[in-house]
């Protein structure tokens, strides 16, 4: 799915968090938002599968298109439109229950009960997530039990279980090791074939290896948005290069 924002502008009751944001993002591509703490990138990933709702006070004006409809119209269904949206966060939060469970909680959820269909699902989202070997022979076992990068690659199996369009990461790798780490990263590279993903992060060197564009942003605004290789070799914009060469951030 392409997603896309026109002239997005954010308030928390009277104090503006995003201004006058517009991007297009492709279908099938991983794009990186980048920038210091505080400058309007989760907030403005959030967007996307309107969690912003949730938070008292909040005024949203502009557009934000998925596949060209407006995802703010007042008659989408904001729960049937986030099945279309994945979401994993910065630490994984697996639900307290078996490996298995975890996976198939949105199924449960929407009433699917044919065991077949379940376990079929279950298999593939792990495989997709890159765990499969690892737990198939433990999917009983609780899923509090694994370690911190095999939780987060859980919850991304869980995420893509339910078969989204998108998927949203939102400092997916923050809390883990290099190795786990490094695993995520592989794992995004090799989604990007079936979804679209956008991943917030404050590691430069992880956009730069995963990201096929990246937007920078700074005190809620959009800076500069281009291609990975050229905005870390030659940005346009002296504010982004003064962020990637650690001047400030």
């Amino acid at each position: 799915m392409k997603l896309e924002a026109r002239n997005v502008n954010l308030y928390y009751g009277e104090k503006q968090a995003l201004r006058d944001i517009s991007i297009g993002i492709n279908a099938n591509t991983v794009t990186a938002f980048i920038g210091p703490s505080g400058c309007g990138k989760s907030t403005f990933l959030r967007c996307f599968n309107r969690m912003n709702d949730l938070i008292d006070n909040v005024k949203i004006t502009g557009d934000i298109l998925i596949d060209g409809r407006n995802v703010y119209k007042s008659k989408m269904d904001v729960d049937e439109h986030r099945k279309k949206i994945g979401m994993v966060f910065q630490k994984p939060n697996p639900f307290p229950k078996s490996i298995y469970e975890n996976v198939i909680y949105g199924l449960r959820i929407a009433g699917v009960k044919d065991k077949n269909v379940l376990d079929e699902v279950a298999e593939r989202s792990l495989k997709q997530a890159a765990l499969w070997e690892e737990v198939k022979d433990d999917l009983k076992k609780s899923a509090l039990s694994l370690s911190g990068g095999q939780q987060q690659r859980l919850c991304i199996a869980r995420a893509m279980a339910v078969e989204p369009s998108v998927i949203l990461m939102d400092e997916p790798a923050s809390a883990l090791d290099p190795i786990s780490t490094s695993k995520i990263e592989d794992l995004i590279y090799e989604l990007k074939s079936q979804y679209t993903i956008v991943i917030v992060t404050h590691n430069m060197q992880q956009a730069a290896r995963i990201s096929d564009k990246t937007a920078f942003f700074y005190l809620g605004e959009l800076i500069e948005y281009n291609e990975t290789a050229t905005m870390f070799t030659n940005p346009t914009k002296e504010q982004t290069q003064n962020y990637i060469t650690g001047r400030f951030g």
